[in-house]
């Protein structure tokens, strides 16, 4: 059983070097310990922690209201998930965020719908978090020596418009308004975005936010690939609506074109290859550890990418762990999903079918590509 320290989530600090409070100071002036170490405290990059330090972070955070005496100072420890859906399951609030059409000129509640397919990996996903994938009944008959995770202890679950039908504007307001609400809000808490951008527009917030780049701003016009902000690229359809994004377009910079529509990722080298289009999917997640925060994408390019993505997660969702980059307070995962054509031509309920096996290819970006961005974004 492995520990994280948890002293920026108590205190709703944040690693970002957008946003600095003074929390450091504050805490340096009233316990008198080191800057540096303090810094590595709210990151949980410390090895060790001298019993005289732990007694003067206690102090402070009672006499500033953080936490009462009879908590500490267990409150500032939990324990570090060791697979997937560990991860999902170790939050104490889920919220899972979800897209939602209506046709054209109407605007009345009862006729918006969301898209069968994101359905289907949203109960996978409602699954996955309340039984560990299925490994919960084993994880009681092991040894007691290994603690059982407990479930989030509050579900939430949140609409936003799809762009295209929708309006793009009104869209886009919607989304920051979710997205800052969770942000914004104390404890320790996870956001689920189901459906790539060209349903959800949060997917941009988070993808943005996570590599430093402006969101529904195009990168379609940089001077190579590899500047890029974000090391995965969603190519859209020509019939797709082509809502500007840090993480998709139509082009991978001013001399590269992306000819066909699908996903692209950036290799260890620098430069990028195409996944696949109608049968390629992404799994994206952020993980800031001292902040108990998780972000999480799940995306299909297309509707059977997305319900092979829910059975992908259903009978191998350790493939997506560990992150594959690592930086103690945060962690990235990052993988494309690639499946089988179907061998035979689709008949008119195959968009029903929620057995289909396609094969997956799972490919975990490289950590160099993830790597080059963060130390840019630092």
């Amino acid at each position: 059983m492995r520990y994280e320290f948890r002293l920026a989530e108590l205190l709703g600090h944040t690693p970002d070097r957008r946003k600095r409070p003074g929390t450091i100071k504050a805490i340096v002036e009233y316990t008198g310990l080191d800057r540096h170490q303090v810094a590595s405290l709210l990151k949980n990059e410390a090895k060790y922690i001298p019993l005289e330090a732990l007694s003067r972070l206690c102090d402070y955070l009672v006499e500033h209201g953080y936490a009462s005496a009879d908590q500490l100072p267990g409150i500032l420890f939990s324990v570090k998930p060791e697979h997937f859906w560990e991860l999902l399951a170790r939050r104490k609030r889920l919220e899972i965020c979800v897209g939602v059409r209506r046709p054209d000129n109407v605007d009345t509640p009862e006729t918006a719908w969301v898209v069968a397919s994101d359905a289907v990996l949203l109960g996978e996903v409602l699954h996955g978090v309340t039984t560990l994938g299925g490994t919960d009944k084993l994880a009681h008959t092991q040894s007691q020596a290994r603690e059982v995770p407990t479930h989030p202890e509050l579900l939430k679950q949140t609409l936003v418009w799809s762009p295209g039908i929708n309006d793009a504007s009104a869209a886009i307001a919607r989304a920051n308004r979710v997205y800052d609400a969770f942000t914004s809000s104390s404890g320790d808490k996870a956001l689920i975005c189901l459906g790539s951008l060209k349903s959800n527009p949060i997917v941009e917030l988070i993808t943005a936010d996570s590599f430093m780049a402006t969101p529904f701003e195009t990168q379609d016009n940089v001077e190579k690939a590899s500047d890029r902000k974000c090391p995965f690229f969603l190519r859209y359809r020509d019939s797709d609506p082509h809502l500007p994004s840090a993480s998709a377009g139509v082009r991978l910079s001013k001399k590269e074109a992306a000819d066909e529509p699908g996903i692209y990722y950036e290799l260890a080298d620098g430069t990028w290859k195409y996944a696949g289009g109608q049968h390629s999917a992404l799994v994206f997640y952020v993980y800031r550890e001292s902040l108990g925060r998780l972000e999480m994408v799940l995306s299909g390019f297309s509707g059977r990418a997305t319900r092979l993505l829910a059975r992908t997660l259903s009978n191998r969702g350790e493939a997506f762990w560990p992150p594959v980059y690592q930086e103690n307070y945060l962690q990235i995962g990052a993988y494309i999903v690639q499946y089988e054509a179907p061998s035979e031509a689709s008949e008119p309920d195959d968009i029903l079918r929620t057995d289909e096996i396609g094969n997956p290819t799972i490919i975990p970006l490289p950590q160099e590509a993830i790597a080059r961005r963060m130390e840019k974004a630092n």
